[in-house]
C-alpha cells in the first residue's frame, strides 16, 4: 500500500476508535436529544463523536476538506475530503438498541479511496482501501455467492418523511418482499453496507440517503467483491440519492424487481 495511504487509513482507523469509545461509554446514561425534524434525531454523543473524529483529521490533515453530518462543510481546495457520519444508527442509539457504528470515508478528485466503519458494540473495524480488498478486523472478507433473489436475505431502510412523501420505499418494498427470501431492516445504512462486503447480506437497497451514510460502507463492499450501483444501474454516486448493493450476482435482478410494478 502506497505510504501516504497508510497514513490516511491509520488516521481514519484512529478516529473511529476515538468515536466508538464515546459511543460505548455513554450508550447506557442519559442523553440529550435534540430534533431535526419529526423522528430526525441528534444527540450530544453524535455531536462529541463528530468532535472527536474531526479533530482527529485536523491534528494529522490540516489542509483536507471536511463533509460531517452534524456541522457545516469544511471546505478546502485540497482534493481530499473526509465524509463523516459519527453516529449512523442515533435512534436505535437513543434507544439502547445494538445497532451503531462510526462510517468515516476518504475521497479524492471525486473518488472514494478509503472507508472505515466501526461497530463498537459488537467490536467490529471494517476497512477498506481502493484496490487492497475489504477486511473485518484485518482479516480479509468478501461478498456471498447466492445467485437468486428468491434464496437472499436482504435489508433495506425508509427515509425519515416515510410518512409524507409519496417517494418513501414502501412500493419498492412490496416488490421485493415477495420474492426474497427474506428482508431486514436494521436502521444503519453503513452496516448494511458492511453486511453484504461479509456476506452476511446478499443485497441492500434504500433511497433518500446522504452521503455520509454510504460513501465509507460503499468502498467496503465494493473492495469485498460487491456491485454498488444507483437505483437505475447507473454507477455509483454517493451525493445521488439512490443505492443498490449486492454480491454482485444478484444485481441485475434485484433492479430489475426494485424498478418493476407491484
Amino acid at each position: 500500500m502506497d505510504n501516504k495511504l497508510t497514513d490516511y487509513l491509520e488516521t481514519a482507523l484512529k478516529a473511529a476508535k476515538k468515536a466508538g469509545k464515546i459511543q460505548r461509554e455513554h450508550l447506557a446514561l442519559p442523553k440529550e436529544i435534540f430534533f431535526k425534524g419529526a423522528i430526525d434525531l441528534v444527540t450530544d454523543v453524535d455531536r462529541a463523536c463528530e468532535e472527536a473524529i474531526i479533530r482527529t483529521i485536523r491534528h494529522d490533515f490540516t489542509e483536507h476538506g471536511i463533509l460531517s453530518e452534524e456541522s457545516p462543510e469544511q471546505v478546502s481546495e485540497s482534493p481530499f475530503l473526509w465524509v463523516i457520519d459519527p453516529l449512523d444508527g442515533t435512534t436505535n442509539y437513543t434507544h439502547g438498541y445494538p445497532c451503531f457504528c462510526v462510517s468515516i470515508a476518504l475521497r479524492k478528485n471525486g473518488e472514494t479511496i478509503l472507508g472505515v466503519v466501526f461497530d463498537p458494540m459488537a467490536g467490529n473495524l471494517y476497512h477498506a482501501v481502493r484496490g487492497g480488498g475489504a477486511f473485518k478486523n484485518s482479516a480479509p472478507i468478501e461478498v456471498s455467492k447466492t445467485e437468486q433473489v428468491t434464496r437472499a436475505l436482504l435489508c433495506t431502510g425508509f427515509p425519515y418523511d416515510v410518512g409524507s412523501s409519496k417517494r418513501n420505499n414502501l412500493r419498492e418494498f412490496n416488490v421485493m418482499i415477495q420474492t426474497a427470501q427474506g428482508i431486514r431492516r436494521d436502521g444503519s445504512a453503513a452496516l448494511d453496507l458492511c453486511r453484504v462486503a461479509e456476506g452476511s447480506f446478499d443485497g441492500f437497497w434504500e433511497i433518500k440517503l446522504n452521503p455520509w451514510d454510504v460513501a465509507a460502507g460503499a468502498c467496503i463492499a465494493e473492495e469485498a467483491g460487491g456491485a454498488v450501483t444507483s437505483l437505475r444501474g447507473s454507477p455509483f454516486d454517493p451525493f445521488a440519492d439512490t443505492i443498490v448493493c449486492s454480491n454482485g450476482h444478484i444485481h441485475g435482478e434485484m433492479l430489475d424487481i426494485l424498478r418493476s410494478e407491484a
